[in-house]
């Protein structure tokens, strides 16, 4: 199968085009042959090495395809399946991949492999921010930072059918439009604005209870300014690179605030868990209240141009790769 490797960590270009052999699976496993493969920024941490990962290997931890083979043990699914998997393995950034069986859901008829590729790793981050991590109450007024990013896309709207409000903060005219489109009640211009001092004005002076961010670096001091008292700062990426230390102290001088730096494997430790956030994000999938905004595609064979365009933070919505 042709996939996409790393025997280094370093920027877009040390991600290669190679012919591997594709293995059976084996006991609890599953093969999937892709339709569409999704693209995160966890992807671009770990082959910059910030999170570090055995080389030589192949990114990808979303994806959405056709089960082609079952390995022993393996009972909820069958040759011939409609699946989309993410988490417990990496492995995607090829034509086909052995995963994990208890990490592929079987696809509803409604939704496509582009749709669900586009959805399980993002969505169900979004499901966890926005119900188990910092759980989302009627009438309170949420910031999000990329609000037109692919996860910033999906908490908008999860945090509208909830019935929250929400302050979206983005880079451009043509992403504003879109984070509106997708019910944001505020736009702030975060390259042109003060997004902490526009996050006071919207909110009488109180600030958010909530704030989730997956920028980092660039976006932490807004975000920690525009938290209300005993706000919660929820920060679960690093698009603009890692936050720097802090003192517990900067905590106590914001409001008493709490912050967090939260992952999905801890969130959705059990099947369970797993199974229930699946069934969350198909749920408001189905019912038309979360649209997946899939911004750009690209070839397999180009996944160093998907990864520049990430790091561009000119993308919009979701980022796939096509085998």
């Amino acid at each position: 199968m042709r996939a996409i490797q790393l025997s280094q960590t370093g920027g877009p270009d040390v991600l290669e085009v190679v012919d591997l052999e594709l293995r059976a699976p084996g006991p609890g496993e599953v093969q999937v042959r892709h339709r569409a493969i999704g693209v995160n920024f966890i992807d671009t941490y770990q082959r910059s090495g910030l999170y570090p990962m055995r080389l030589p290997a192949v990114l990808g931890g979303e994806g959405a395809g056709t089960v082609e083979a079952v390995g022993e043990g393996v009972t909820h699914l069958k040759i011939g399946d409609r699946v989309a998997y993410s988490g417990g393995s990496t492995g995607g950034y090829a034509e086909a991949a052995v995963l994990k069986a208890a990490r592929a859901a079987i696809l509803p008829d409604t939704v496509s492999f582009e749709t669900a590729a586009a959805a399980m790793l993002k969505g169900m981050t979004a499901e966890f921010l926005v119900r188990r991590c910092a759980p989302v109450q009627p009438g309170q007024t949420i910031l999000v930072q990329a609000a037109a990013g692919g996860v910033g896309t999906i908490l908008v709207q999860w945090i509208k059918a909830l019935g929250g409000i929400v302050i979206g903060t983005v880079g451009s005219e043509e992403k504003a439009k879109l984070a509106r489109s997708l019910g944001a009640d505020h736009i702030i211009f975060y390259r042109d604005e003060d997004v902490a001092a526009k996050v006071r004005d919207i909110t009488g002076g109180a600030g958010v209870p909530i704030a989730y961010d997956s920028v980092g670096a660039a976006t932490f001091e807004g975000t920690l300014a525009s938290l209300s008292k005993r706000g919660v700062f929820v920060s679960f990426g690093n698009a603009s690179g890692p936050v720097p230390p802090l003192a517990p102290l900067r905590l106590s001088q914001a409001g008493s605030v709490f912050l967090t730096r939260p992952t999905m494997g801890d969130y959705l430790v059990t099947q369970a868990e797993w199974d229930d956030s699946v069934a969350a994000l198909f749920g408001v999938i189905g019912s038309g209240q979360v649209k997946i905004e899939i911004g750009q595609t690209f070839p397999l064979r180009e996944a160093r141009a998907a990864h520049e365009a990430l790091h561009s933070r000119d993308t919009i919505g979701a980022t796939l790769l096509i085998p």
